[in-house]
């Protein structure tokens, strides 16, 4: 699947928002009827209702309205279109993860090390030149290989440059996903919320008016059958504190997806930022101290033929020899002086590679932390699985 269709694909599938997951509260209830379980003693939940916003405050009181006592199958539907899309949003955070591996872009930034570390330097430096070099004029280490290394080199870091810049792209688009992401799961919290709060408002109102009003009637009235009504009342009420209790798993699975999506999309932002600073400032920054020393190297040449026609010219003429001696020796001073020092150049060029390794370690950090996400988020969704399957 390509990248513009899983993208179209993340917008279809959680295009809803908290109005849609709760459209829809008891699903379709096309469930079977579940068998009544003990009656359990639990402690007073602490209302969640009260910390929520005033519009999901509201929503949560009309929610709870609508959930109805009689209706025995609304409590295994209910919740379930927030859980539903929260189990394909985790799963399409997973697939995120294992797809958008960014694995590519270190071994593009190791290319590029391995190409900046074979421009060495020192070969630009005439002191390094030896005697057979002297002798003969031409050796496999020659100025003209090395220019031509040089200029080979820098139409491959170029390509590279390319490469690393489509990879950039592909950062920064996989960080609007992952925003969009983010948006989703947030909007998953909210609508669970009001699910949680609705359903704890409700089971107030069965255990502390609706269930006591019903046992003083039965009472009252000695009818079996009213008895039954008031065991029925606090069956649900206990199957929706479970049904609570699910949800507020899955609630918490949000809670955990947060700060996971924003792991990933710190790592993507340093990497981004680390491979925009290689090719915005270093390479141009190599570029230009190798184009500084090539031209050195013309100048120096050009210095050299020029002191052998000299002295050729003062062998010829031999009344000018003391002023053409003394013309060459002070050309050839002023040409032998230059502009940039090979030791600051090769310090630039160790402040480039150290910048690369630094990326490298980043984006090694990154796969790492990607690789515990993965884990995490499948461990999360066999749970989640677990407990909807513990519902059919």
């Amino acid at each position: 699947m390509s990248e513009q269709n899983k993208d179209t694909v993340l917008k279809t599938d959680f295009s809803s928002g908290v109005d849609d997951l709760l459209a829809n509260p008891f699903g379709d209830q096309e469930l079977t009827p579940l068998k009544q379980e003990d009656q359990k003693i639990v402690e007073k939940p602490v209302k969640l209702v009260d910390s929520l916003p005033e519009e999901s405050k509201k929503r949560a009181l009309e929610l709870a309205k609508q959930i109805d006592p009689a209706n025995h199958q609304a409590i295994i539907a209910y919740g379930t279109q927030a859980q539903s899309q929260l189990l394909n949003f985790s799963s399409s955070m997973l697939e995120h993860v294992q797809n958008k591996d960014i694995g590519p872009i270190g071994g593009i930034l190791s290319e590029l090390m391995s190409k900046l570390k074979d421009v060495n330097p020192d070969e630009l430096s005439p002191e390094k030149k030896n005697f057979f070099s002297k002798m003969f004029g031409k050796i496999s280490g020659s100025m003209q290989e090395v220019m031509s290394k040089y200029q080979k080199t820098g139409a491959q870091i170029d390509r590279i440059s390319v490469k690393l810049n489509q990879s950039k792209q592909v950062l920064l688009s996989d960080l609007q996903t992952l925003e969009q992401l983010y948006e989703k799961n947030k909007e998953y919290f909210h609508a669970l919320n009001i699910y949680i709060a609705a359903g704890e408002l409700k089971i107030e109102e069965l255990r502390t008016k609706v269930i006591p009003e019903a046992k003083q009637k039965a009472e009252a009235s000695g009818d079996q059958m009213a008895y039954q009504e008031v065991n029925d009342m606090v069956q649900f009420a206990d199957r929706l504190e479970k049904r609570l209790y699910d949800l507020k798993l899955s609630r918490q699975i949000t809670i955990q997806s947060a700060p996971q999506i924003r792991m990933i999309q710190n790592t993507n932002q340093a990497l981004a930022e680390k491979i925009q600073t290689s090719i915005m400032t270093a390479i141009p920054l190599w570029k230009n101290q190798i184009a500084i020393a090539l031209t050195l190297i013309r100048q120096r040449q050009a210095v050299q033929a020029q002191k052998q026609v000299s002295q050729t010219t003062n062998e010829l003429l031999l009344k000018n020899a003391d002023m053409l001696k003394t013309n060459t020796i002070e050309t050839a001073r002023e040409n032998e002086r230059g502009l940039v020092d090979i030791e600051t150049l090769k310090k630039t060029q160790s402040n480039l590679i150290e910048t690369l390794e630094e990326t490298i370690k980043i984006q090694q950090e990154g796969r790492t932390k990607r690789a515990q996400a993965e884990h995490e988020l499948v461990s999360m969704e066999n749970e989640l699985k677990e407990k909807l399957l513990k519902l059919t």
